[in-house]
């Protein structure tokens, strides 16, 4: 079932080209007619999305199946504008790996959207909020379900832990009752919620391992979450327990010193992780598991910082931004 809108052109960021690089991202901001949705599918409005760094890298040609030209944007909070006369109204929250890659995103005020991946929103959260969620929290659940899952009994390292997707691993973690410690490059407070305390690790002057095997009675890190790849491998190896499993979803040098001995007699678990390869409605399922937790206060969404809530015409300033490492969760409001 249809209803009416403001059928007028609404404006979207396109990218019809790799950028060269940060200071020259080829972003524009055009004019675009309303899309229909085809069966199966609905027609969302755009209140907030969020900005990734895959939307980023995207712009600046580094994902090879992306398609030209297309309107980014992976992660979203909306409404539903045209579809089943059940979802008409309907606040809704979500992100996939197609979204903005191989289709059309929610940079822009419109998006077509699956049936399958619409879920309403969080009641306690603000459209900002909900179009903040996306590719962190997903991405911080899927590597941890592939871990196995973080049991209480669990030493957990967060390598990156101030970034998003390690803010989201240390909810997830320490909701579920884990010991967990975290690192970045220098000293930093632990800027994200925590359901019970996390000790900051500073991996320019701390000797990181040691620290974990010492105030673990030498055991060690159950699981490693390394969101930053390279600059924290051996680190990360040196803290894993016996069996222990580390997650990696990005990386700056793809080439690294590698100790098979150690890999094989600690009987370690490497697991990657490409949230590009979960669609929409399988990151729809993984909102179903969290959205009660949400509700209930165990989780917590991102801070939302007027100042990092960006206007579509600001886009390559937001762009950059994320890249550059601002603390701040960073949306487009179209």
């Amino acid at each position: 079932m249809n209803i009416q809108i403001d059928t007028k052109a609404g404006k979207a960021l396109r990218v019809t080209s790799a950028s060269p690089d940060l200071d020259n991202l080829q972003i524009e901001v055009v004019d675009v007619s309303v899309p229909r949705p085809g069966p199966g599918q609905v027609l969302v409005e755009i209140v907030a999305a969020g900005v990734n760094p895959s939307d980023v890298k995207a712009s600046l040609g580094h994902m090879p199946h992306a398609i030209w030209p297309r309107i980014p944007g992976r992660d979203f909070g909306g409404i539903v504008r045209e579809g089943p006369k059940h979802m008409i109204g309907l606040e809704i929250w979500g992100g996939g790996g197609e979204l903005g890659i191989t289709q059309d995103g929610s940079h822009a005020r419109w998006m077509v959207l699956d049936q399958k991946a619409v879920r309403e929103k969080p009641a306690n959260f603000t459209m900002e909020q909900a179009g903040s969620i996306g590719v962190p929290f997903i991405t911080a659940y899927e590597g941890l379900r592939e871990a196995g899952g973080v049991q209480p009994t669990d030493v957990v390292l967060v390598c990156g832990g101030n970034g998003k997707v390690g803010q989201a691993a240390i909810q997830l973690a320490t909701m579920a009752g884990a010991r967990v410690f975290a690192v970045e490059y220098n000293d930093q407070p632990l800027m994200g919620h925590a359901n019970r305390p996390v000790e900051m690790l500073n991996s320019s002057k701390d000797d990181v391992a040691a620290i974990v095997r010492e105030k673990t009675g030498g055991h060690g890190a159950d699981i490693v979450f390394n969101t930053v790849g390279s600059p924290y491998f051996e680190i990360a190896n040196k803290a894993m327990a016996k069996q222990a499993r580390q997650i990696f979803i990005s990386t700056f040098d793809r080439a690294v010193p590698f100790d098979i001995f150690n890999f094989f007699r600690g009987r370690h678990k490497y697991i990657g992780i490409d949230t590009l390869a979960l669609s929409s409605v399988e990151g729809a399922r993984i909102f179903d598991k969290l959205k009660a937790k949400f509700e209930e206060g165990l989780l917590k969404p991102f801070p939302i910082n007027p100042a990092t809530c960006y206007r579509l015409d600001e886009a390559a300033e937001a762009y950059a931004s994320v890249l550059r490492g601002t603390p701040d969760r960073v949306l487009l409001k179209p």
